[in-house]
C-alpha cells in the first residue's frame, strides 16, 4: 500500500499549491454537510469528518465558520452529490466526486475534460468496483509498533499499518475512521498528517512517459472544475 499513500501525498501537495481552490471546495462541502444535518460537529458525524479533513489542509477557521453560519441561516441552495467514472490512457481508471447545483453543467464539463485529455466517460460501476473505500489516517512522531499498541489498547481494527517517510499510516474500514482518530486522541495525538476517506485502487498501473503526461493533464483538468470535490485514480506516478 505504500505507493497508494505516496499518490495521496502527491494529490494533497498539488492541492496545497492551489489554496484558494481548496478552500472554496471545502467551504462548499462544509455548507452542504452542515445543511443536511446538524450544524454542530458533535451531533453530525459527517460534518465532524469534513472538519477533520479541513484541518489537514490548513483551511482557515473563518472560512469554516462562514460556511457553517450560512447553513444555519437556512440558505436555499441545494446541491446534488454525483459520482462519475471513466478511463484515461493505457488502462488508467478515474473516479470523480462532485457537488453541484446544476447537474447538466457538471456532467458536460466532466465529459469534456475526459474527451479533451485522452479519456472517456464510463457507466456507473465500470470503474468503482476496482477501488476500495478506505479510511487513511497518518501521524508523525510514533513508530509502527507504538501505533499498533495504541490501536490494540483501544480495541480498534485496521487493515494495515505502514511506516513511510517518518509518517505512520493506518488503513482501516471506512466505519473505523472515527474510532482510529479517537484512539489516537486518547493517547494524546491531536495532529494528523492525513485524515481521509478515500478510494484506493486494488491494483495500480504504470504509464509510459507520454501517456503519463496526458493523464496528468486529465487529472488537472478534472480537479480544476468548480463542481469537482475529489478525484481518485489507479496510476502509479513513481518516485
Amino acid at each position: 500500500m505504500g505507493r497508494k499513500w505516496n499518490n495521496i501525498k502527491e494529490k494533497k501537495a498539488s492541492k496545497d499549491a492551489n489554496t484558494s481552490r481548496v478552500y472554496s471546495k471545502f467551504a462548499l462541502e462544509i455548507y452542504v454537510v452542515a445543511k443536511q444535518g446538524e450544524p454542530d460537529p458533535e451531533a453530525n458525524q459527517a460534518l465532524k469528518f469534513v472538519l477533520e479533513r479541513a484541518k489537514t489542509y490548513n483551511v482557515p477557521r473563518n472560512i469554516i465558520d462562514r460556511a457553517i453560519e450560512k447553513a444555519k441561516g437556512g440558505a436555499e441552495e441545494n446541491y446534488d452529490e454525483l459520482r462519475y467514472e471513466g478511463f484515461g490512457p493505457s488502462g488508467s481508471m478515474v473516479i470523480v466526486d462532485a457537488l453541484t447545483n446544476n447537474v447538466n453543467r457538471t456532467a458536460s464539463n466532466v465529459r469534456a475534460a475526459f474527451g479533451k485529455n485522452g479519456g472517456n466517460m464510463g457507466v456507473s460501476g465500470s470503474v468503482s468496483y476496482m477501488f476500495d473505500s478506505t479510511a487513511v489516517i497518518g501521524i508523525e512522531g510514533k513508530s509502527e509498533e507504538e501505533v499498533l499498541e495504541i490501536l490494540m489498547e483501544a480495541d480498534v481494527d485496521a487493515r494495515d499499518i505502514l511506516e513511510e517517510d517518518d509518517t505512520v499510516i493506518v488503513y482501516a474500514e471506512p466505519d473505523q475512521f472515527h474510532a482510529v482518530q479517537e484512539a489516537f486522541k486518547s493517547a494524546g495525538i491531536i495532529e494528523f498528517a492525513v485524515a481521509e476517506l478515500t478510494m484506493l485502487p486494488q491494483n495500480e498501473v504504470t504509464l509510459e512517459a507520454d501517456a503519463e503526461a496526458q493523464f496528468e493533464k486529465l487529472i488537472d483538468a478534472l480537479e480544476d472544475l468548480e463542481d469537482v470535490q475529489r478525484v481518485y485514480h489507479n496510476v502509479d506516478f513513481g518516485e
